[in-house]
């Protein structure tokens, strides 16, 4: 829209130039004929100017751009020569308009060059001519008035482009942050997934086991029904939390001190071993994102206890301090003999990767677990900071 009005207006103003300059009294014909050549030769010049960039800038680039320029500096130097004859003066307006498409397209040097050709041809024109003084004066301050302000139009309109590039960046890049957002969420979601299901089929494969040992070894009918009544809750559980995880609920995690004490009662009642809850330090609320890696590791700990020591009591110490907060999991290696109506140690259905999980989602956030045996006994620790 801009460069259409642009377009009309530069079409009037050389109207207007045609209008006033061969409108006027009669003078000579060397001066008609010139004044002619140079009207024709700036109109022609200012159009095919116009014309490659109006197409576009595939077709500027097309051009040939060095004749393009020499055709209109020539047309500003013969516009400002002619401009000092009698009834004439019109003819400045096209060395200014040439100026001007020069000045605002081009660099600085090229600007300063063809002002600078266009005020020696019209001071020649003068002492050709014989115009006053006040023309030799006034017109080439005009010119370089013209080509101030093309300059001064050509950097806004750098400093324009550059703000619609970094604008379309800056959207590129919200729309990457996004996009990066998204499969973030989908990483957390199908990470969380993993771990639920990780846990809940660990110990429903203890409790399958546990059942059946107590029907096939001990003929054990009322406890193995009570056992296959705790895998039942279990996977209603697990249902539950799977869907709390693809939902993202995780606003709906109660304070880390109280979930832990739930799952410490949890394990006591379903495979009935002592777990002792310690909690050291003052407790505070813990963000989501710290919360949640502690309590998945407390989850797998558990459950890994429940298959390697089945029998052996389990410690949870959860302490806060000023700078991280530290959950440790630990429970014994030697294990008593086995009562006859004990079951056996059951085998694991996965191979370790549970903790490797727990490890990478801590390294995320800057934190450490720790997974070893420590004074005959297994210990997990695991460490966020604050």
């Amino acid at each position: 829209m801009l460069r259409t009005v642009s377009w009309l207006m530069r079409a009037g103003a050389y109207a207007f130039i045609g209008l006033h300059t061969f409108t006027g009294p009669p003078a000579g014909a060397g001066a008609v004929t010139l004044a002619v050549v140079t009207y024709a030769l700036g109109g022609l010049a200012l159009l095919l100017w116009e014309l490659t960039h109006t197409l576009g800038d595939e077709a500027a680039r097309r051009a040939p751009r060095m004749r393009m320029r020499v055709l209109l500096g020539v047309a500003a130097a013969l516009s400002g020569y002619a401009s000092a004859f009698p009834h004439a003066g019109a003819l400045i307006a096209l060395s200014l308009m040439a100026v001007m498409q020069l000045g605002t397209e081009l660099s600085l040097p090229v600007g300063w060059a063809v002002a600078g050709c266009t005020v020696v041809a019209l001071e020649t024109g003068v002492l050709v001519a014989g115009a006053s003084r006040g023309f030799a004066l006034g017109y080439p301050m005009l010119v370089v008035l013209v080509l101030v302000a093309s300059h001064n139009r050509r950097a806004y309109r750098i400093r324009a482009e550059q703000s619609a590039a970094m604008l379309a960046q800056s959207e590129l890049l919200r729309a990457e942050q996004r996009r990066v957002a998204v499969l973030d969420e989908r990483t957390r979601i199908a990470r969380e997934i993993h771990d639920v299901l990780a846990h809940s089929l660990g110990a429903l494969s203890i409790q399958i086991q546990a059942a059946s040992a107590l029907l096939t070894d001990h003929r054990d009918i009322d406890r193995a029904v009570t056992v296959l009544d705790g895998a039942r809750r279990l996977t209603v559980d697990g249902l539950a939390e799977t869907r709390r995880a693809v939902h993202a609920l995780r606003s709906d995690l109660a304070p880390l001190d109280e979930e832990l004490a739930t799952m410490a009662d949890t394990h006591r009642q379903r495979h009935g071993v002592p777990v002792r809850l310690r909690v050291e330090g003052e407790p505070s609320p813990l963000p989501a994102d710290q919360a949640l890696p502690l309590f998945r590791t407390a989850q797998e700990a558990l459950t890994n206890a429940a298959k390697h020591a089945p029998a052996q009591p389990v410690e949870v110490t959860l302490t806060y301090e000023d700078e991280h907060v530290t959950l440790t999991v630990g429970n014994p290696l030697d294990a008593p003999p086995p009562s006859p109506r004990q079951p056996p140690a059951f085998a694991t259905v996965d191979g370790g990767y549970g903790l490797t999980g727990m490890r990478e989602r801590l390294l995320l956030l800057g934190g450490t677990l720790d997974a070893g045996v420590r004074d005959g006994q297994w210990r997990v620790r695991a460490e966020v900071p604050r």
